[in-house]
């Protein structure tokens, strides 16, 4: 039997030989000395008697003979597949070695050794009873590499395809375990053992190797519970709540609502999703989306105004947005284009629940305290003070309004419009005394014109009608709208000749030159067309339909008018 365990006849080799169904195996050497098939040769010293080469690309594809020779006899050995590594014939294990017997060549047709055959006698096999794959101590040449599988701290030899067990890595045990949570219950008496009779407790053990594992505290445990059942619990209930508003019915009140009143403001700019969030919070409605929906329902919905609404808790969306569509619940106040301060009282009282007068008798008493400039209100004969003071806009009423907070805010809008327009030095670019019959000229355009228009025009007969030179109506205004204010009314069929005959500051039909103070709370097209008349030389004007205004130069012109207009009231009075 030779070194790798074949016999002298043909049986074929053993499956538990090393190298049996293996050729392909390049990931590690099978003993000590041999390399991997297919790959570079690097051999370490051997035996001399087992230094032997084995043809790498021979040994695959034929396993009937072997050629085993010293490197010295590769040439008479004439091998032709014979291939020599270039290390080999540098390292000294590879030279010529003296004295060593000649060993046999092999053939595949029998015991060929160029003349001499060897018969049945077989020579020791020298692996007999020794494992194949153990590590084989090998006497080393002066001058070779050293043996590294042979010190204490090698790496084990390598093991055959057949025989690996890869055994998995353990993770690496740290020095310093973590400090464990809370919830781990690690208390001082249960993190160890004592160590006998010196009282010491016992170092926490390690995962693995044996030791007791560690308890949990009962209350930790229950803190976990609680906290976990907790997240479900959030979670599901802001989940379901998501899931209803999305896909379910919006929640809504039935009803006009209960009989506790809040007032809720709305801000300028707030869409219909703000509003209903407002109404939410203050209770009015039960979900912003059931006001949403009512408003996009209603034709109106859309039409909703800022302000302050006194609304009823526990309303249902559509009659929400039903009283919120109505002008006249809106907690504001909006004073018009050439206003008189009495409807400005009314409203004030009205919208404020104050008893009727409350607001007026607060103007007379407090006139001088609520930040008139100094040229206003000076005349005694004026009827109220404020009156031209009240600046036409609308004005939104919170729970803090009151009737004098309302009126001072009033009164500072008209002196800072007054004062941008520069009234006071422009009075007497316009042939008047005072700011004040500026702002009185500006009410009579607003009472008696319809357009900005109108008002230049009504401005000019104004202006022509005060002036000295004026014989035919000989310097009085004339205006209808006077005599009203001064009676507290606003007709337009009044008997001419009582009014000629009434004796009142205000009434243009019975004095000269303009009333006392003004009629009414002028708009900015009424004032800016005072500060700015038209200039052609008007006179007259009538409304002949009520809508139109017409403007003459002569009085002839106007008789014409006049008679018109008589016939046309004639015909609608059905005489």
């Amino acid at each position: 039997m030779t070194e790798y365990g074949r016999g002298h006849g043909s049986e074929p080799w053993h499956p538990e030989d090393p190298l049996y169904g293996d050729q392909g195996w390049t990931g590690h050497q099978t003993q000590q000395g041999q390399v991997p098939y297919g790959g570079e040769q690097q051999q370490y010293a051997q035996d001399p008697q087992y230094q032997q080469q084995y043809p790498q690309e021979q040994y695959p594809a034929q396993q009937q003979g072997y050629a085993p020779q010293y490197p010295q006899q590769a040439q008479q050995a004439q091998q032709p597949q014979q291939v020599q590594h270039p290390q080999q014939a540098q390292h000294p294990q590879y030279q010529q070695q003296p004295h060593q017997p000649q060993q046999p060549v092999y053939d595949a047709q029998g015991w060929d050794t160029g003349g001499q055959q060897y018969v049945a006698t077989a020579p020791a096999d020298p692996y007999a009873g020794v494992d194949p794959y153990a590590q084989q101590a090998a006497a080393g040449y002066p001058g070779e590499n050293p043996d590294l599988y042979t010190t204490a701290d090698a790496y084990p030899p390598p093991q055959p395809p057949n025989l690996r067990h890869l055994e998995p890595e353990l993770p690496e045990q740290q020095d310093d375990e973590p400090e464990e949570s809370f919830l781990a219950g690690g208390g001082d008496a249960e993190d160890g053992d004592d160590n006998g009779g010196g009282g010491r407790r016992a170092g926490r053990s390690k995962g693995g190797k044996g030791g007791k594992p560690k308890k949990r505290s009962g209350a930790a445990c229950l803190v976990a519970s609680l906290v976990i059942v907790g997240v479900l619990g959030g979670g599901g209930y802001y989940g379901y709540t998501f899931i209803k508003e999305k896909f379910g019915a919006a929640e809504d009140f039935a009803g006009e609502g209960t009989s506790e009143i809040v007032d809720v403001e709305i801000p300028k700019g707030a869409g219909l999703g703000q509003m209903g969030r407002i109404l939410k919070e203050a209770g009015v409605v039960a979900s912003a989306q059931a006001f949403v929906d009512a408003a996009g329902a209603n034709p109106k919905g859309k039409s909703i105004q800022p302000g302050t609404y006194p609304m009823q808790k526990k309303m249902s969306g559509a009659a929400a947005v039903a009283l919120m569509i109505d002008p006249s619940k809106l907690r504001v106040i909006t004073v018009t284009e050439g206003m008189r301060n009495a409807k400005v009282y009314e409203a004030i009282d009205k919208k404020l629940n104050k008893p009727a007068g409350t607001t007026e008798g607060i103007a007379q008493q407090n006139a001088k305290n609520l930040g008139l400039p100094a040229w206003a209100g000076n005349n005694p004969k004026i009827k109220d003070p404020l009156e031209g003071f009240l600046y036409p806009t609308r004005y939104d009423l919170s729970k803090d309004s009151t009737p004098e907070s309302l009126l001072k805010q009033m009164v500072k809008n008209a002196s800072d419009k007054y004062a941008e327009l520069g009234v006071e030095g422009k009075a007497k670019e316009l042939g008047l005394e005072n700011p004040l019959q500026v702002i009185t000229v500006a009410s009579l355009v607003n009472a008696e014109g319809k357009n900005h228009d109108d008002f230049r025009k009504m401005s000019e007969v104004v202006y022509n009608r005060l002036k000295k030179t004026n014989d035919v109506t000989n310097q009085k205004i004339e205006f209808d709208s006077t005599y009203n204010y001064a009676k507290g009314q606003s007709e337009i069929n009044f008997n001419l000749k009582e009014a000629q005959a009434f004796n009142n500051p205000y009434n243009t039909h019975y004095i000269k030159g303009l009333p006392v103070g003004p009629i009414g709370n002028p708009g900015m097209d009424a004032l800016t067309a005072t500060l700015n008349p038209d200039h052609g030389g008007w006179m007259f004007f009538v409304s002949v339909d009520g809508n139109t205004t017409t403007f003459t130069k002569t009085y002839d012109e106007h008789l014409k008018l006049v008679a018109e207009f008589q016939e046309r009231q004639k015909q609608k009075n059905g005489g």
